[in-house]
């Protein structure tokens, strides 16, 4: 039987790992590539599934509820690398650039590494998540200002 403290740290890591997979996938391909470049020691990654792109169909739903429908189809590209210590990444990055695939593959396995997570954390994915955050504010700001207030005015006692 596993323990409470096993088991929390298994969903910590977990929703850690979730965290990353989403932040590599945000990523700019010129944020990926400058880190790589920043890299003392850059290590070996062996395809385990060459960059590949396709299509994937996209579902919605009108006003979060309701019936789902097929909105269309996107295109994704994934990779999945090992690296010699034998971790395995996996990224999938919407678009075509197979070069940025490849390097998140490559962030999400050093991150899975006790020795090169903080590396990834602060080198990368806090940046990342700084720049979508900067982002959100951005377009939250423009809608602000095109808020219109109505009110109606009260015209004696009737």
């Amino acid at each position: 039987m596993i323990s409470v403290d096993r088991k929390n740290a298994a969903s910590q890591t977990a929703s850690g790992r979730k965290r990353a997979a989403d932040l590599l996938a945000r990523a700019e391909r010129s944020e990926l590539q400058a880190v790589w470049d920043a890299l003392p020691q850059k290590p070996a990654a062996h395809a385990v599934r060459v960059p590949e792109t396709g299509l994937v169909m996209v579902r919605g739903r009108i006003g979060g509820g309701g019936a789902s429908f097929n909105l269309g189809e996107v295109t994704v590209t994934r990779a999945t690398v090992r690296l010699d210590s034998g971790s395995i990444g996996h990224a999938q990055a919407l678009g075509t650039d197979r070069e940025k695939a490849r390097l998140a593959a490559i962030f999400d396995a050093l991150w899975q590494e006790e020795a090169t997570q903080d590396f990834v954390e602060q080198a990368l994915l806090l940046p990342i998540a700084e720049r979508i955050a900067a982002t959100e504010r951005r377009k939250a700001d423009e809608t602000a200002a095109t808020r219109v207030d109505f009110f109606t005015m009260v015209r004696g006692d009737n």
